[in-house]
């Protein structure tokens, strides 16, 4: 009945929710509740109580408390030209007659249309029939890479099932000579994920401050990025994560415990947009991702080795190294073994119009350097950064540094003076790499990123990059920089000519064995030259134990060895790092950073330095589930692990995740593990989706943290 106590015209709306959500791709989200993709059509089925060819009725689709047309945030529409419509109107939705329809029984089929330029979001659907307007439905729209009209649009269907659709990611960390891969669980279609991400838009600072523009440019991916960007770090509002380097996290979980995104997005959205402790940046990264491919924009994560962040904006990265017995001293560059960031497909129109920096785009959710007074990072578009146009938003200088700085090594002695070591063009941007689609392997986009180091137009590219966004300070800061470098050498001598210098001494670090966690460090300096006379040298070597954001926690080995170098014969000295040594300051750093000083003691400011970051490998776990099962029938796991230390292994867990395989992450306690002792647990799964889904499991302990295992499954529909 209306207000006015008629009988409503409007019987019944049949918004055929399977095959509307199974058209858009949706249907792993909702089954319940219709989410559609903008551009593309969905059905709506309005059976009236009396006949009627449609001409009469309008429809209304709002989003936001303040719907206005002009904003795009309100639109009239209908099979008729709708009067009241205003002639600023912006993004008009559009309504056919569908070929099922059967106008003179009452029975309307429609074909409603989203435009391709709407806010995505939360959308309420009126029918306006003569005076009486009525709450048809309420829906989502999200954005669509397979519509050509969406910004967010890509060719490839392989890459939009693997950049949208794939739930099962795999993250790069360790260093540059130790790559590892991790799994991680995006999760994008699990539970509350539509309300989680929805919901994350809602609180988001721009929102505060004039939710009605915030709503309408929702239908901006470039604005929409740079907004998750910034929700997914707490730094400065309502966000996901608390970024945290320092290795104190007894108030909260470690970053390593992570394993997915669907957890962390839960527990946030679960406990009143309350931030989680805590994340680092691949954590950042994986929880953004997550976001992304929900909200439909193609998104990847990017895995930068030898990433520089580059304080002082001067594109030059010092770094400084102890002589034997002299304190570190702490540089405000640094150079992180890897940093992880995603990218972001979408056009950006706003920059040029042909479409030159069209495509991927860096977004960093990790919480360094403020962009327009907030936490976020980008897009910056990877062609940008490719060309050096550092001048371009969002944030491309930064991330410019982060993968083409040069570096300057610098020995500080006893007395505080500075001996130039080397000077790097090529130490920066190493191995970037992602996931390839289709599988876990690894792809590496270096060459998108930068030109071939040691060749003229990466050089030329750096240049330009240097003139065109350095602020007065960073110019003046370079020009100190390159003075420094001038006064190293000393003034010009006009005397009699000196001697030819010797031959340089090359030196190399070599395993002796695969450096595991549980055991002895076990390397071995290799060090040779070339010329005529023996040489003899003096060798500092160091291990410290590292957190791979660069900051040193602990020097965990150090001593001196005088050896003679022959000519043309490989000399060798071995290191070895006892377990004994590093493993409590291990317990809370990710790397060693192994370094030799060499200093030619006939010539002695000559002086060569290399430098090798050693990632601990885990004790191997293994996880056995079934090779396939079907949905809803339960299986059994089993993982096995054995104590192999001299020291009963305490306080242990075992976490048990899996998108498709349980809705939430399941932590079981653990007996302690004596030395010697084979660890068995058997544990129950019941798969809920079909497809090949992956078991994540984390074993954490008193003397491992997070030690992670997984297995996959095939889960077939059920036949009944």
């Amino acid at each position: 009945m209306t207000a006015e106590g008629r009988e409503s015209i409007f019987k019944r709306v049949d918004l055929h929710l399977k095959d509307n959500n199974l058209a858009h791709r949706t249907s792993l989200l909702s089954e319940d509740r219709l989410v559609v993709r903008r551009g593309t059509p969905f059905r709506v089925t309005l059976i009236l109580g009396r006949p009627s060819n449609g001409q009469q009725l309008t429809l209304k689709a709002t989003t936001g408390k303040h719907p206005s047309e002009e904003q795009g945030t309100l639109s009239l529409f209908g099979l008729a030209q709708v009067k009241e419509r205003s002639p600023s109107a912006k993004a008009v939705w559009r309504a056919e007659l569908h070929k099922d329809a059967s106008p003179p029984t009452g029975l309307l089929v429609l074909n409603v249309t989203p435009p391709a330029d709407a806010p995505i979001g939360e959308f309420k659907l009126f029918g306006i029939h003569g005076d009486e307007t009525k709450l048809l439905a309420g829906l989502v729209v999200l954005y669509n890479p397979w519509c050509s009209d969406d910004w967010v649009y890509m060719k490839d269907e392989k890459e939009i099932n693997e950049y949208v659709m794939n739930e099962k990611g795999v993250i790069f960390k360790g260093s540059n000579n130790y790559i590892i891969s991790s799994n991680w669980d995006y999760g994008q279609f699990q539970q509350k994920m539509v309300d989680i991400c929805l919901r994350m838009l809602d609180v988001n600072h721009k929102h505060y401050i004039d939710p009605a523009d915030d709503v309408s440019a929702r239908c901006n991916p470039i604005y929409v990025s740079r907004v998750v960007s910034a929700m997914i770090n707490s730094q400065d509002d309502n966000g996901v994560l608390v970024g945290r380097w320092d290795g104190s996290y007894a108030d909260g979980f470690r970053p390593s415990h992570w394993t997915g995104s669907h957890a962390i997005l839960k527990r946030w959205f679960d406990n009143g947009c309350s931030r989680v402790k805590y994340g680092q940046c691949w954590v950042f990264a994986g929880v953004m991702c997550s976001v992304m491919r929900l909200l439909g924009i193609p998104c990847r994560v990017i895995t930068n080795f030898q990433s520089a962040h580059d304080n002082n904006k001067n594109l030059i990265i010092d770094v400084y190294h102890a002589d034997y017995g002299v304190r570190e001293r702490p540089s405000p560059d640094s150079i992180w073994n890897y940093h992880v960031w995603v990218e972001a497909w979408m056009r950006r129109p706003d920059l040029a119009k042909d479409g030159r920096y069209d495509g991927w785009q860096v977004l960093d959710p990790t919480p360094q350097e403020k962009s327009d007074g907030v936490y976020c990072c980008g897009p910056s578009p990877v062609a940008a950064i490719l060309n050096g146009d550092t001048h371009l938003k969002y944030d491309v200088p930064f991330v410019f540094a982060a993968v083409n700085a040069d570096c300057i090594d610098w020995l500080v002695k006893a007395d505080g003076s500075q001996v130039n070591i080397s000077s790097d063009t090529k130490r920066v941007g190493q191995n970037i790499s992602t996931k390839a689609v289709g599988s876990g392997q690894r792809v590496d986009v270096t060459d998108s990123y930068k030109y071939a180091e040691g060749t003229e137009k990466e050089r030329d590219v750096y240049l330009h990059a240097t003139t065109r966004d350095l602020s007065g300070d960073a110019k003046e800061t370079r020009e100190d920089d390159k003075k420094k470098e001038e006064v190293v050498g000393g003034p010009v001598d006009k005397g009699p000519p000196k001697p030819t210098p010797p031959p340089p001494i090359q030196i190399r670090f070599e395993e002796v064995t695969p450096p595991t966690d549980g055991n002895d460090v076990m390397l071995r300096l290799v060090l040779r030259t070339e010329g005529a006379a023996a040489r003899p040298v003096s060798v500092n070597i160091k291990a410290d134990a590292m957190r791979y954001n660069g900051v040193l926690a602990v020097t965990v080995h150090n001593e001196v060895k005088e050896t003679t170098l022959l000519p043309g014969t490989d000399g060798s000295i071995p290191i070895q790092i006892k377990f004994s040594d590093y493993h409590e300051p291990m317990m809370d750093c990710d790397n060693m950073r192994v370094s030799a000083v060499v200093a030619d003691k006939e010539v002695p400011p000559n002086l060569y330095l290399a430098e090798n970051d050693v990632v601990l490998l885990d004790p191997p776990i293994t996880v056995n589930i079934p090779k396939t099962g079907t949905v809803n029938r339960e299986v059994q796991g089993e993982l096995f692990f054995t104590n192999t230390l001299s020291e009963t292994l305490t306080r242990c867990t075992l976490t048990l995740s899996g998108s498709g395989l349980m809705l939430d992450e399941r932590q079981l306690r653990i007996p302690d593990l004596k030395p010697s002792s084979r660890l068995c647990v058997r544990f129950p799964l019941l798969p809920y989706q079909t497809g090949r889904k992956t078991l994540l499991v984390d074993f954490d302990c008193s003397a491992f943290r997070d030690i992670k295992g997984c297995g996959t499954i095939d889960v077939r529909p059920s036949i009944f």
